[in-house]
């Protein structure tokens, strides 16, 4: 079936693609890819830019359903490619097992999070890709390839920008279930956060910083503690000269609307706290650009202090940023890769103009700490400039070539950011 493809989720960029196909099988899937001359896979419209776009068709799997299947022996579940990390995390839950992470939205697909290094946060805590233990997807042609990590290649692999094929179902590595408890504390000093930033990050499982780059305080501090055997853990009253919430923070792109999980310390399923955001409820603003970069911790207090810098130029079309740190990986076109990470998230106004014209110099800012923009947010940087953060470009490019021989899945987007050609 095909149909109007439409907006992305925040309704910020038009997709130009001629057909939308939602597919009821794989092998429905193959036909689609074997026919069209140009085609890309399309997952829940969370990315901010072209990089799911095509000149011919998308392909959506997001209504297929999951098909959940645990394998308890080897502690893996494998999953219908366009499942919402929400229903998975629902079924995992109800069967005892558990995610190492979540993203700050359970409503984006796997394979599109996956496929972009899409993370959560903790210091010790890989993005959502260094838990895929297996792929299938369909190749170029149609071709039907089933992959796992005793593959030589599997790490150049996993975050494909769907440069490889349309993925169809993912394995992800999964864990005994586990209980978190999440706390809010405001007005963190910046000196605190940038004297002591490893022991600020590294204070719970998971941990966000929010601020508006103004003022001598970072607004909020969220931590995610990990509970062991179910026991409750006191905190403080304050930590790093923040003080506890007293009441529920709402997001601070989107104040006023209940829509995030149990704050307050109160012990809860790993599923309901690791998110920001509750399944059941409509996730953040939208009507938001996103964009975000990623450097290496150890430059982490040099390169807040330089954004703190520009703040008052910043803080007129920011929402909210938030930070929060990845462990380092080795998948190729990993943010992460090779290096501890922090990721410096900006949720900016829908205002195109003023924060298109404001990134180039955000991006010259970072640029002497190596930043890496996330694949699927707002960024002006090109081929030039990205090809140099990453090593194994060259050996990604080839592996393009072989599984993709016709350039069926190239565009406008892999061309500009990978040099690859169409």
């Amino acid at each position: 079936m095909a149909s109007t493809v439409g907006p992305n989720w925040a309704g910020t960029y038009e997709f130009g693609a001629a057909r939308l196909h939602t597919p009821r099988s794989t092998a429905e899937v193959q036909e689609i890819v074997a026919a069209s001359p140009r085609v890309r896979s399309l997952g829940t419209r969370h990315s901010f830019n072209d990089i799911a776009d095509s000149t011919g068709d998308l392909v959506s799997l997001v209504d297929l359903p999951p098909e959940v299947s645990i394998d308890a022996d080897a502690r893996t579940v494998t999953v219908a490619a366009g499942t919402r990390y929400g229903a998975l995390a629902v079924a995992l839950q109800a069967e005892g097992w558990a995610l190492h992470n979540m993203g700050s939205l359970p409503h984006i697909s796997v394979a599109g999070a996956v496929s972009t290094a899409t993370h959560g946060s903790g210091n010790r805590n890989g993005n959502l890709a260094t838990a895929v233990a297996g792929l299938e997807f369909v190749a170029g042609r149609g071709e039907l390839v089933s992959v796992t990590r005793e593959h030589p290649a599997f790490a150049g692999m996993v975050v494909s920008l769907g440069a490889l094929g349309v993925i169809t179902r993912v394995t992800l590595d999964i864990q005994p279930t586990f209980d978190v408890r999440q706390d809010v504390y405001i007005d963190l000093p910046w000196d605190a956060l940038l004297e002591s930033f490893e022991e600020v990050t590294g204070s719970a499982y998971s941990v966000s910083v929010f601020t508006n780059w103004l003022g001598d305080t970072a607004e909020g501090l969220w931590l995610k503690t990990r509970l062991v055997d179910g026991e409750p853990r006191s905190l403080p009253g304050t930590l790093f000269g923040a003080t506890a919430s007293v009441s529920k923070a709402t997001s601070p792109a989107d104040e006023g609307r209940d829509n995030t999980t149990v704050q307050g310390g109160v012990p809860g399923p790993w599923s309901e706290r690791l998110p920001h955001f509750r399944f059941d409820a409509t996730p953040s603003n939208g009507d938001e650009i996103q964009s975000e970069f990623f450097i290496d911790r150890a430059h982490a207090p040099a390169a807040l202090s330089v954004l703190r810098s520009m703040g008052s130029r910043i803080a007129p079309h920011l929402l909210v940023t938030e930070l929060r740190t990845v462990a380092q990986d080795e998948l190729w076109l990993s943010m992460a890769y090779g290096r501890p990470s922090l990721g410096i998230h900006f949720t900016w106004k829908n205002d195109p103009a003023g924060v298109y014209a404001l990134l180039p110099d955000i991006e010259a800012a970072l640029a002497p700490f190596g930043a890496r923009p996330h694949w699927g947010k707002a960024f002006t940087a090109s081929a030039a400039a990205i090809a140099p953060l990453y090593e194994r470009l060259p050996d990604f490019a080839a592996l393009a070539a072989l599984y993709d021989p016709d350039r069926q899945f190239r565009n406008a987007y892999l061309s500009r950011v990978l040099a690859l050609p169409q």
